[in-house]
């Protein structure tokens, strides 16, 4: 689905007038980025975006148990971005697959370096 944005900034799914959520926010001295966590996977990749949740989903393929889904969700993630592991934080649901990260890049930086890989 194409999404189009407005004055204000808003993204919007074409054809419904509803705003689409960006799984990217700026802040502060960076990005904060949503993701949608499958753990257990085959291997740790980007699988997409799920619109409806507004989150980058990212399969992972550790288990959820111990803090190992979420060390290897932060190393891909700093790895794929050119960033330094410690300088990726989880801001909210370290026990949840839905997060929030921040990243230390500005929005154009990550969207590209998300693109790139």
């Amino acid at each position: 689905m194409h999404t189009s944005t407005n004055r204000a900034g808003e993204h919007y799914t074409a054809g419904t007038g509803l705003p689409s959520k960006d799984f990217l926010r700026p802040h502060r001295k960076g990005c904060t980025i949503t993701i949608e966590a499958m753990p257990g996977s085959d291997r740790t990749e980007i699988a997409g975006v799920n619109e409806w949740r507004g989150a980058l989903a990212v399969k992972v393929a550790a288990e959820a148990r111990g803090g190992e889904a979420n060390d290897e969700l932060l190393s891909f993630l700093a790895d794929r971005l050119g960033v330094s592991k410690g300088s990726v934080r989880i801001v909210k649901g370290e026990r949840s697959s839905h997060k929030v990260l921040f990243v230390p890049l500005s929005e154009e930086r990550l969207r590209t370096a998300l693109e790139e890989g």
